[in-house]
């Protein structure tokens, strides 16, 4: 056909909130044309006469987003800490639990203990819950390992788990999150193998895309997680830093002295580490489900980031001891009644914002032409009603790379 554009699919008669520019971008009556996975056209459903499609789909007013991204979860593990949510609800505060035994060495224990087929079998059902909301992209940690066998076999299990489900899987290291039993009184020892062998040697593998490191009191001192950013910096990997969660270390400011991608949690953050991330551009990543989780009661600065234009990011933290949640929807309610957030800012904080904490932004994050073809169709008449209900799901469907 003369002038028209061969493509796989066209999707037209949607309500697009594109999230390029500074709101959600929308266009009332939009279309959205891809070929081979990757979007060609986004515009106007007028355009769609433009493309000749082998599929055309009738959104019939439906909302459509981004695919969402969970940018920070600690997915994979094995066990529960059922038994410290009850000490907590008697009274013991995280750090107290942690120094008992408890914490992360007690999920440690029993990520050792599992085989990566039971690994993958146990996190199969977490992950699925998350792409049953939307979600397209979605980063894994590390650290629950703590050794080098372990800790491979955790990266392993990530890259299992996108070989059996349509998602992108981001791996990122984090043998920084706590000090293991073997190392009990010697953190800078365990810090020397993060960053002299286990992080090389995994990285030499092909298992690690970024590096994170728990920058805090009943975890690693500023100095001792700069070596492992150091090290990162010198195999050319992305880092991201786990800081001012229980107390203000200075590690959003050190992150952002390393260029990291993000800082996460950052309920301690002062004003010099907003402005330091202001300046390096690192996005200010926010975790409600851990906040409500653990009870918190001191509020991330977020005045602050907005004022100094840091990009906040959304994500569920999804993680055995301090945030059991797999629900990214309600992160978007958590973040607006928890923080303050606003219907864009939560929106933007699991799609564009997320997108830049994973360095990926050049991929998905938007809807416009070259990038992924991850897209999320919602069953709503305006985009508040995303952030506004709590445990009610209502995706229509999710395209993940055109499929």
């Amino acid at each position: 056909m003369s002038g028209v554009t061969e493509c796989d699919t066209v999707w037209m008669g949607a309500r697009l909130a594109t999230m390029i520019g500074a709101g959600l971008g929308a266009i009332d009556d939009g279309m959205i044309a891809a070929r081979a996975g990757r979007i060609i056209h986004v515009g106007p459903s007028e355009d769609a006469r433009a493309f000749a499609p082998a599929k055309l789909v009738q959104c019939e007013g439906r909302l459509v987003t981004p695919g969402l991204i969970d940018c920070h979860t600690h997915l994979i593990h094995a066990g529960d800490r059922s038994g410290e949510f009850e000490a907590r609800l008697r009274g013991a505060s995280y750090e107290e639990i942690a120094r008992a035994g408890g914490g992360i060495v007690a999920t440690m224990r029993a990520t050792r203990a599992a085989s990566q087929d039971e690994l993958v079998r146990t996190a199969l059902p977490r992950l699925d819950a998350l792409i049953a909301e939307g979600v397209t992209t979605i980063e894994i940690k590390s650290g629950y390992g703590l050794n080098l066998e372990s800790e491979r076999q955790m990266l392993r299990a990530a890259q299992m788990l996108a070989a059996q489900r349509p998602v992108q899987i981001i791996s990122t290291f984090l043998g920084a999150h706590a000090v293991p039993p073997e190392y009990a009184g010697d953190p800078d020892g365990y810090v020397a193998l993060v960053a002299d062998t286990m992080l090389p040697t995994l990285a030499a593998e092909g298992l690690v895309d970024a590096v994170d490191a728990f920058c805090e009191g009943i975890g690693f001192s500023a100095s001792q997680a700069a070596r492992v950013l150091e090290a990162a910096r010198a195999l050319r990997l992305p880092v991201k830093l786990h800081a001012e969660q229980l107390s203000n270390l200075h590690g959003a400011a050190l992150a952002a002295k390393y260029d990291a991608l993000s800082a996460d949690h950052l309920e301690y953050l002062d004003n010099a580490g907003v402005a330091a991330m202001a300046a390096s551009g690192t996005v200010a990543t926010l975790l409600p489900g851990a906040f409500y989780f653990t009870r918190e009661t001191k509020l991330p600065p977020i005045a602050a980031l907005r004022n100094a234009g840091v990009p906040i990011a959304l994500a569920t933290d999804c993680n055995p001891g301090t945030s059991p949640l797999t629900s990214i929807l309600l992160v978007l309610n958590m973040a607006a009644t928890c923080f303050g957030l606003t219907v864009e800012e939560a929106l933007r904080g699991v799609t564009v914002n997320a997108a830049r904490a994973l360095g990926r932004l050049d991929v998905i994050g938007t809807l416009e032409a070259g990038k992924r073809c991850d897209l999320a169709i919602w069953d709503v008449g305006r985009p508040a009603e995303l952030v506004y209900r709590m445990g009610l799901n209502p995706l229509h469907a999710r395209i993940w790379s055109g499929r």
